[in-house]
């Protein structure tokens, strides 16, 4: 029996762990979680999101800006985001309609695909 989700892992460049920490930490807001010691050298970091935990992992050799796989994020104030994000100039994208929910989407520094979404 799957009990529920524990985590989910994204990736950016190898060696761009203060980029990106800069990006979800300071302009998102999320939170850094210490690595267990054993998993300290294979790089990246992990965030806490909720209850649950995203492992932002290093690796190279591919483009992130073609793929639609995607976390998003549930926010309690959609229009605030937005204007964040534009403020920094980051294009976001109106995404298809979903009943019950307002969101959006970007691409994060790295290309990684991200929602915004707010239940209505």
């Amino acid at each position: 029996m799957i009990l529920g989700l524990h985590h989910a892992q994204i990736t950016i460049p190898k060696g761009a762990e203060e980029e990106g920490k800069q990006f979800y930490c300071n302009v998102l807001g999320l939170e850094e979680v210490e690595k267990p010691e054993s998993l300290k050298g294979r790089g990246g970091f992990w965030l806490k999101v909720g209850d649950r935990d995203v492992h932002v992992g290093t690796e190279d050799g591919f483009d992130r800006r073609t793929t639609k796989a995607h976390l998003a994020y549930l926010v309690d104030n959609i229009s605030y985001w937005k204007s964040v994000l534009e403020q920094m100039g980051i294009q976001t994208i109106e995404g298809a309609p979903i009943p019950g929910f307002d969101r959006f989407e970007f691409r994060d520094p790295f290309g990684n695909r991200v929602e915004m979404i707010q239940k209505l």
